[in-house]
């Protein structure tokens, strides 16, 4: 349904908008990673040609920018930096001109000076007691902790094997096609009935029109925002920020129109996620069943407490037992402030980083037991007679079948034929080896909740659906379609669709959390199903049968077994408005828990032991979200999401340098795939229907992420581990492989663990009331 416009170009985003009046804006950022802002001067810029306005957080300063997700309440930031910058890319001025040349000019010649402050830019040394703080009145650059209350035991007695190694989730960035674009009209400019009208390219339009009205003082009935098409978000894009905020400003003080679009380099500062370094130790009986784990883990929350650093406090923590049944588990995790860019969400949110860790870990522990990788997983799968099952960290899995996935992966992946190649290329100490890697995960989406959408019949036939979630490449206007259809009996060309306008649509949570069909179809689908039975209702009056004999037949309703007895849903929906009601009905549906997708990936890799460079060969997925609505929608997300996760796999890695600079903030230098890199997916599903809604559906929009970024890292792995290699971090760069590979023949490979920062024995026990983030759950 969505393909047409997009594919011939009638598609409409943000930033295609050039209404005459428009002002634009450019803002001017801070070079330095921790800085202390001294002064500022305007005047240059403000006489500049074309300029209309030039502001600074003194413009603004009675206004606070409403987080997304709260990471520690103690932390606010308003729309411009004013006293302190604390990362290179906080903004410190904006420059709104006639035209973006004019407004790029100007931003130019604004001049701030700064007194540079010590740099804490790696999350583990800003955790040392002596480290410049971000925020002197939180006493440190913890944002947030949570710990167990046995954390000081070994979570594990007369353990036959313990393994322990340290981790490093890399920090990436989101890199949609589209960076961020606002365009505000505010005051008349939005018309009679909104102070303030928003175009926003967003996941979550209702929270964003909350946050903006919020941020503004308005009442949000009084604030409009659509999301129009957009390209593509990741988790990047959700809600609003704090240069929304600042742009939303600018236009209610010069009463005029304004446009802000991103940079691509400004989208690498703004759309980072990920970031953890984990220390995990686990014990094992002799027969190589899971005993306990303990896990220290640190989440780089980055400046302002970006809400990505409490994925540690949260779904990280969550899901971090994976498949297995661990009876025991002793858990740390610190949210680390850091002069590097906030970060936020990326696909799969906290989930990734938790499934990285546990199957990296129970390949190290194949390793130390001498068990096959998909043997140890075998032995400590919860059953499939054991659903629901609640985890030690308090999740409640809904249903799942972890040995079939695996199965399936390993039968279609021809694994005996694998390792038959691989071992002869071992023998021949072939330079390219061959390396097999298995992930097994399981993943919350949904996180229970509530959404909206209504369906209504119009008296020309035509159905117009309408939902609160708001898609940005899923292809909801597709999947809610085909559910109108089946309940309705209608054709997929009379159906409209509208979403992602908070004037049209009355309530949404948006998308994020792989969250849409299981809770937008599911309302959809009561809302459809609501005015199937009202219209039968009308239809057996006018076909003078009894309602029970009514269904949908022809264009519209038919008696049973007559078909000839019709009456089509023009005709229907006029009756119902003669009766003064229009046949127009909504549907809330709240889901009383989370589902939880899951499946099992097999990676093969080539890796040339003498340059350190991994070629992917194969990928094949088996993923379980509960009922497929659709296949092609979807392989679609399986294949997007395997890319994105075989990339932080191999090449994607935001870095920078220890003051701070941004080393990769352009395409020239971050390793972003292109088609070229993609290789062919094997893209299956079994299907385990959840009872939680019903559709019996699951999200899939972030498994194969999950699933693919272990997969990967373990086949590299393997690739090299009979030369003694026994892990590589994320990425498997050349140089990384190479590294590992000639250390391995130097016989001088560093040990796979390392004494955890010493913070940890300084945050307090949940009992003693840690800060722990509730929002991260979210």
């Amino acid at each position: 349904m969505e393909d047409p416009d997009l594919l011939v170009g009638r598609s409409t985003f943000t930033d295609n908008d050039r209404s005459p009046g428009v002002l634009h804006a450019v803002f001017v950022r801070s070079t330095f990673a921790h800085a202390r802002l001294t002064g500022i001067e305007l005047d240059e810029a403000k006489a500049a040609p074309g300029v209309v306005g030039v502001f600074t957080a003194a413009d603004f300063a009675d206004l606070t920018v409403p987080p997304f997700a709260a990471l520690n309440p103690r932390i606010e930031r308003g729309a411009l930096t004013g006293d302190v910058a604390r990362y290179v890319g906080d903004p410190v001025a904006l420059v709104v001109a006639e035209t973006r040349a004019q407004a790029v000019d100007a931003a130019e010649l604004v001049y701030a000076d700064f007194e540079p402050l010590p740099v804490a830019a790696d999350m583990e040394a800003a955790l040392e007691e002596e480290a410049s703080l971000q925020f002197p009145v939180l006493g440190s650059n913890i944002a947030g902790s949570r710990k167990s209350d046995d954390i000081g035991e070994d979570p594990w007695e007369g353990a036959a094997h313990v393994v322990r190694a340290r981790f490093e989730n890399q920090r990436v960035a989101s890199s949609p096609m589209e960076p961020h674009v606002i365009l505000v009209r505010p005051g008349e400019h939005a018309g009679a009935d909104h102070d303030l009208e928003v175009t926003l390219g967003t996941q979550h339009p209702h929270q964003a029109r909350d946050i903006l009205a919020g941020f503004a003082g308005l009442d949000p009935a009084r604030v409009r925002v659509v999301a129009p098409h957009v390209g593509g978000a990741f988790g990047g894009k959700a809600g609003a920020t704090t240069e929304h905020c600042a742009v939303v400003a600018a236009a209610r003080a010069l009463g005029a129109p304004v446009k802000w679009a991103e940079t691509r380099s400004e989208a690498m500062i703004s759309m980072q996620s990920r970031g953890q370094v984990q220390y995990a130790e686990m014990g094992l009986d002799a027969e190589g069943r899971i005993l306990g784990v303990r896990l220290r883990l640190v989440g780089d929350a980055g400046a302002y407490g970006g809400f990505g650093g409490g994925f540690v406090l949260g779904l990280t923590h969550m899901m971090t037992s994976g498949a297995y049944a661990v009876p025991r588990l002793t858990y740390a995790g610190i949210a680390a402030l850091t002069n590097t860019a906030p970060t936020g969400a990326f696909r799969g949110a906290g989930r990734p980083e938790a499934a990285a860790l546990i199957e990296r870990l129970m390949d190290v522990a194949a390793a130390e037991t001498g068990l096959a990788p998909e043997e140890i997983r075998r032995r400590n799968f919860i059953a499939r007679d054991e659903f629901p099952f609640t985890t030690v960290t308090g999740a409640t899995y809904d249903v799942a079948d972890f040995d079939l996935a695996l199965d399936e992966a390993l039968r279609v992946a021809g694994v005996d034929e694998l390792r038959a190649e691989q071992a002869e290329r071992r023998r021949r100490n072939d330079p390219r080896q061959l390396g097999i890697g298995i992930s097994t995960y399981i993943e919350i989406t949904g996180f229970g909740g509530s959404e909206f959408a209504s369906v209504e019949l119009d008296e020309e036939g035509r159905a117009t659906v309408k939902a609160g979630t708001s898609a940005h490449g899923q292809g909801h206007a597709t999947s809610y379609s085909m559910i109108v259809a089946d309940r309705l009996g209608l054709p997929m060309d009379r159906i409209d669709f509208i979403q992602s306008d908070t004037a049209q649509v009355r309530s949404g949570g948006g998308t994020g959390g792989s969250r849409s069909l299981q809770l937008g179809g599911s309302a959809v689908s009561r809302a459809a199903e609501k005015v199937l039975a009202r219209a039968r209702e009308i239809a057996a009056r006018l076909l003078e049968a009894g309602v029970e004999d009514i269904e949908p037949g022809g264009a519209g309703l038919a008696v049973r077994g007559v078909p000839e007895a019709s009456v089509g849903w023009a005709e229907i929906a006029a009756a119902a408005a003669a009766e003064g009601t229009p046949l127009h009905e909504f549907d809330d549906f709240t889901a009383g828990a989370a589902t939880f997708p899951f499946g099992a990936h097999v990676a093969v890799v080539e890796v040339d032991v003498e340059t350190g460079f991994v070629t992917p060969l194969r990928m094949v997925m088996v993923d379980d979200c509960g009922r497929v609505l659709n296949p092609l929608l979807v392989r679609g997300q399986q294949h997007g999401g395997a890319l994105q996760g075989m990339s932080q796999a191999l090449w994607e890695h935001f870095q920078y340098d220890t003051e701070g600079t941004p080393l990769t903030s352009t395409f020239a230098d971050y390793a972003i795939p292109t088609a070229a890199d993609a290789i062919y997916y094997d893209a299956l599903n079994t299907e385990t229907p959840t009872q939680l809604n019903p559709l019996g559906a699951k999200g899939i929009g972030e498994s194969a992420t999950i699933g693919s970024t272990p997969a990967v890292q373990n086949a590299v792995v393997d690739a090299v581990s009979h030369l003694g290699v026994r892990h590589i971090d994320l990425p498997c760069t050349p140089e990384r492989v190479w590294r590992a590979v000639e250390a391995a023949r130097a016989g001088t490979l560093p040990d796979l663990w390392r004494d955890p920062p010493a913070a940890f024995d300084r945050i307090p026990f949940d009992s003693e009331g840690a800060s722990v983030s509730q929002s991260a759950e979210v």
